[in-house]
């Protein structure tokens, strides 16, 4: 099917389409987002992240109770939600494209499916049962954030994108925080069964709220600032998928984000194991020592990333893609050294400016996937990148590391976890130098919004 492109990146839908007659429209004049629909996404967000990762802060205690090796320690953390968040992410956020989707609506349902879920695993009595229920996560934490950045790119102008993005992107470390601290203390005085309760259970409320605290903006006729209803034709998925393959910089910025989340993914759940297993911290001092320090530098890099592409963006917009490259380079010796400490005081110490680093790409990138496509495909290119993230990443990542360790465990003994986290710090030169690639193409393959 031929698509027709005018100037200014105006899409004229295929011949013999039928299409929703439509008022001619002016340029997008853009209108601020209102605050409360931006501070209740991320709200959402922390939630989102929250439920996801408080199991890496729970792996060790589960471990014991279920007699499990690191192995299926690895599955359980990365892979059971993983697969089914990636495989249902592309359909979702099909629908949520759609011009007569409720994407509102959708993410208050998929906050309550993971928030119930969540508490399911609180639940479990086999490590089967617990495996199913992280799989309901994975279901519910699909229909979340494509529609997300979807509802943020329609509401801020490109060049306030990124910034935009990465406050949203704060509810990773602050959800990361949360999950930590929250979780382990909750292990340490009550058990891990009730941590995945008590996070959970607050979730179900957040559903509810939800549609009192954001409106659609497409059931008022208005997108982007343009008060022109939106023409109902959604483009074939064959064709989205093979249009968003056609351009190499999504495809680089597909396989970096892929590789720093497998990277990331892995060391969030094998640190915290480091720090229990071979310093001999307990799950909730180390989610209160980790958690805090690494969190809130995490949310630094976040928003900082954000606003330094938006920053030099301006200048050339392939500077939005620089500075996450420079930083990810950087951070990868820096990270070999934390590893390498004997003593966890100087660990953590040497891992607050690499974590910081690691993460300055969330806001760029996602705001240059949202740039790259037509305003009908935001919510599908999120996805794919998302499950280039969540399949390699978070399915592949936690596992790999374990398989690793059980690997290295006959040389290593208890410095298995060590030895994988030294061969993680210095595979994050391979994304950094994705980026970098990817930024030599992004001007000529941006859209104009």
């Amino acid at each position: 099917m031929t698509v027709t492109r005018t100037g200014a990146g105006d899409t004229l839908p295929p011949a013999g389409l039928a299409v929703t007659a439509a008022p001619a429209a002016t340029a997008p004049t853009y209108t601020a987002m209102p605050r409360t629909m931006l501070w209740t996404l991320m709200i959402i967000y922390i939630f989102n992240f929250l439920d996801r990762q408080i199991v890496s802060i729970l792996a060790e205690p589960i471990k014991r109770d279920f007699g499990l090796s690191d192995t299926q320690l690895g599955l359980m953390t990365g892979l059971a939600f993983a697969l089914f968040y990636t495989l249902l992410g592309i359909p979702i956020a099909r629908y949520a494209d759609r011009s007569t989707t409720n994407r509102v609506s959708l993410i208050a349902w998929s906050v309550a499916i993971w928030s119930a879920m969540t508490m399911a695993c609180g639940a479990a009595r086999t490590f089967p049962q617990l495996l199913l229920a992280r799989v309901g996560v994975g279901v519910g934490e699909a229909g979340c954030t494509p529609a997300a950045h979807s509802l943020i790119s329609d509401s801020v102008p490109p060049e306030k994108r990124s910034s935009a993005i990465a406050f949203y992107g704060l509810g990773i470390p602050i959800g990361s925080l949360l999950g930590m601290v929250i979780g382990g203390g909750l292990a340490d005085a009550y058990g891990w069964r009730t941590a995945f309760m008590a996070v959970g259970l607050p979730g179900l409320v957040l559903a509810v709220l939800v549609p009192f605290l954001m409106k659609e903006p497409r059931r008022v006729g208005m997108v982007a600032g343009d008060r022109v209803p939106k023409a109902k034709v959604q483009v074939p998925v064959g064709e989205a998928l093979r249009e968003l393959a056609t351009s190499r910089c999504f495809v680089l910025l597909c396989l970096a984000g892929g590789l720093i989340a497998f990277l990331s993914y892995g060391k969030t759940v094998w640190v915290s194991v480091l720090f229990i297993r071979n310093f001999g911290l307990t799950p909730g001092e180390t989610g209160l020592y980790l958690g805090v320090s690494l969190g809130v530098a995490s949310m630094i890099g976040t928003w900082g990333g954000g606003k330094l592409a938006d920053h030099f963006g301006k200048r050339d917009r392939k500077h939005m893609l620089t500075g996450p490259a420079i930083a990810i380079a950087v951070a990868a010796p820096m990270l070999f050294l934390a590893y390498s400490a004997s003593d966890w005081r100087v660990a953590l110490a040497l891992l607050i400016l690499p974590t910081a680093m690691n993460i300055m790409y969330y806001g760029p990138v996602y705001a240059c996937v949202q740039g790259l496509v037509r305003p009908e495909l935001r919510a599908v290119a999120a996805s794919v990148m998302l499950f280039s993230q969540n399949l390699i990443g978070l399915g592949l990542g936690p596992l790999l590391f374990g398989v690793m360790s059980d690997a290295f465990q006959p040389l290593a003994g208890a410095d298995s976890v060590r030895w994988v986290l030294y061969g993680a710090a210095w595979l994050g030169l391979i994304p950094a130098f994705l980026f970098w690639r990817a930024s030599l193409r992004l001007t000529r393959e941006l859209k104009s919004g």
